[in-house]
Order: structure tokens, then sequence, then C-alpha cells
């Protein structure tokens, strides 16, 4: 059997984990799946998968072919399509990640738009509230807010967001409206994401940095969860300026020490593709682009 075949058959089994799912994924039949499995392993002399009632893992040595035969895969589809021509239609799988309520916010209507405007692609998206490595994750495209680390990613700059300290008028009314950091300590405080009741905030003042360590009076597991505690009354939070637009735009949640705020934080599109991206992913990032752009939330 041709090698590539061969190769897109395991790595269709090792990403969904199941022979019947890549078999469902192909569209070939099971039987035939099990055969170009079994067939890659004999050419190779190695074993690739291990098998169980319930599960498919790869070995070790299965887990470095894959992440080798994923990039060859790549390279050949960049291939196809660079032979039929720069300008063609969008098709087949891209996969998206972004912080959480980022993505919802903003992500999704590119996404949305992006399905209504080529009816052969499909779209798998994942908001997750973490650094996501894309080539270890297999993300075709991601969000990263923050200064980013040297990589062998390629970015496109879409704006700034900022943090923001907020609480309630009727937190601030009852508990006063804190003027320094130091302040913060005889206040309320609602965190997200915190592995203990410990935590640092980080401040800039007149150019100078310095971080305070404070006791939450509430840790939550989402910053969604923080701002509407906030909402509730309950304290002030730390938070990113995209993360509350709505409850600043209706009055539901203020500011408090502005004076303090750290420098704005770039915005960056990541892909791992450069100037040969597919043109699936060139489209995307270009509505996607487009989109953030206009928002005045994060430029």
């Amino acid at each position: 059997m041709d090698q590539f075949h061969l190769m897109n058959v395991f790595v269709a089994v090792a990403e969904e984990q199941g022979f019947a799912a890549a078999s469902h994924r192909l569209n070939i039949s099971p039987p035939a799946v099990t055969r170009a499995v079994s067939a890659l392993e004999e050419k190779l002399g190695i074993k690739l998968l291990t098998r169980t009632t319930r599960h498919v893992r790869t070995t070790d040595a299965g887990q470095r072919y894959l992440q080798d035969a994923q990039r060859i895969l790549q390279e050949l589809e960049r291939a196809n399509e660079s032979a039929i021509g720069i300008n063609s239609e969008p098709k087949g799988h891209l996969s998206v990640t972004a912080p959480v309520l980022f993505g919802q916010k903003y992500v999704m209507p590119s996404i949305a738009e992006y399905l209504n405007n080529y009816p052969e692609t499909e779209v798998d998206a994942v908001f997750l509230d973490r650094v996501v490595n894309l080539m270890e994750e297999g993300f075709d495209v991601g969000i990263r807010i923050g200064h980013l680390p040297d990589s062998n990613m390629y970015a496109k700059r879409v704006g700034t967001v900022r943090m923001h300290w907020l609480a309630s008028s009727q937190y601030l009314e009852k508990a006063g409206i804190p003027q320094s950091p130091e302040d913060l300590k005889q206040h309320s405080t609602i965190m997200t994401n915190s592995s203990s009741m410990v935590q640092d905030w980080k401040f800039d003042y007149e150019g100078k940095q310095q971080s305070l360590r404070l006791k939450p009076r509430l840790t939550v597991s989402t910053n969604q969860s923080a701002i509407n505690a906030a909402k509730l009354h309950l304290g002030i939070i730390h938070t990113l300026s995209y993360q509350v637009e709505d409850e600043l735009n209706h009055g539901e949640l203020k500011t408090v020490l502005e004076n303090y705020e750290p420098p704005a934080m770039p915005v960056h599109i990541v892909h791992r593709e450069g100037r040969q991206a597919s043109s699936k992913i060139r489209s995307f990032i270009d509505i996607l682009a487009k989109t953030l752009n206009k928002n005045k939330t994060i430029n």
C-alpha cells in the first residue's frame, strides 16, 4: 500500500484514539483501517499503537512517528495547494484555540463568517484559559495575549488589552475606594485559578513595577465566575479589559487604581505556517484580523 495512505490512516487512528472513529473520519471500512496500521507497523518493524478494549494509545515510538507524520502530511497538503494555486478555495479541517472569554466574544463571530463563506471547511474551536502549544497540541491558529516568547510561531499583531481592577459601585460605597495598592489589604479580593489562598498582583507606577501579595476572600476557577462575583458586590477583581467590556459599558463595574495599571499588552494571532500557510489558514486569519481590528476594546 502507498505509504502516504498508511501514514494518513495511522494519524487518523492516533488523533481519534480509536479505529472506528478513524474509519468514520476517513470514510473507509474498519478492516481497512486495521490492515493499514498493521502494514505500516510491519513496514517499519516497530509497534506504533497499544490497543485495549476501550482505548488506543501511541507507544513512545508511535508518538515520535506521529509528530513526524503530521508534519509530512501538512507539507504534502501545502505542496498540493501550491500546485493548484494560491487562490484555491479553502477546504478541510481547521483547529483554533483562544482564551475562553476572548474566544466566545471575538473568535466565534469570525468562525461563523468563515464557515458561511467556505462551505467545504470545518472548524474545531477549543477555548482554554492557559497557554496552548500549537505545535504539540496540533492547532492551526491561536490567540496570544501578552508579549510573545521566542518561538517558531508566526504572529500577526491585532491590538492591545489592559489590566483593570474593578468592583461594583455598591461594594465601593460600602468599603471605600482604594487609592493605592496597599489599600487592597483592607479590601475583599476575588481571584481566579489560584492554587493556594495567596497570590501576587502586579502594579506599575511611574514606570516602576511592584507586586503585592494578597489573601483573597473568594477564589474561583474561571474568569467569568470572578466577574459575576464582583457584580454580586463581593469584592475587587483583577482582569483584562476585553473580559469586562459589557460590564463597564452598562455601569455594572467600575475601575479603580487606574494610575497603577501596567502597560497595555499586545494581542497576536499566531500560527505555524508563515507565508506558505494553506488557503484555509490564510482565509481564517484574514477574517479574524479584520474582526479584531474593528473592535475598539482591543485597540
